[in-house]
């Protein structure tokens, strides 16, 4: 576990999980994400599926895995709207990472995001990954920006 000035990011559980959907709009404001979250995930994958908890709730969450390539895969990654620009972001990556290479052997990480989503792609590159256009990645006209990085993922 992490602890981070009244912050603790530890493990996700199921009603972490169910919590994060209760308060989807404070983590993503108009978009409609919901279909994106797989309690699956958090249910095979809890090691690497993470919440940041406060004494007034969830502040963010990273849900991810390592894929048996050795590849820590970012699948969802938020911030609640009153907790941007504080770290937690960084702080959320920097546990992953931690969780991928300890939990999985992960050397690597990689994230996918929509072009149009340039403030991922700012947060991404601002943490030291690659960022590559990727023409039908995600089906036919549908292009993604697809990150990739070494590890370790040091943070300041």
């Amino acid at each position: 576990m992490i602890v981070i000035v009244g912050v603790h990011i530890a493990p996700a559980q199921v009603a972490d999980f169910h919590q994060v959907l209760t308060d989807h709009p404070r983590y993503w404001g108009e978009r409609d994400l919901r279909a994106l979250h797989l309690l699956a995930l958090v249910q095979e994958f809890g090691p690497t599926c993470l919440v940041a908890r406060a004494e007034d709730g969830i502040r963010g969450y990273v849900f991810g895995f390592v894929t048996p390539e050795g590849i820590g895969y970012v699948h969802l990654i938020a911030t609640r709207n009153d907790a941007r620009g504080t770290g937690l972001g960084r702080r959320l990556y920097a546990a992953f990472a931690a969780a991928a290479e300890r939990h999985g052997g992960a050397r690597q990480l990689k994230a996918i995001t929509s072009i149009e989503n340039t403030g991922s792609v700012a947060f991404h590159r601002s943490l030291g990954f690659d960022v590559k256009i990727v023409d039908d990645y995600n089906g036919p006209g549908r292009a993604m920006a697809v990150f990739h990085r070494d590890l370790p993922l040091d943070v300041p």
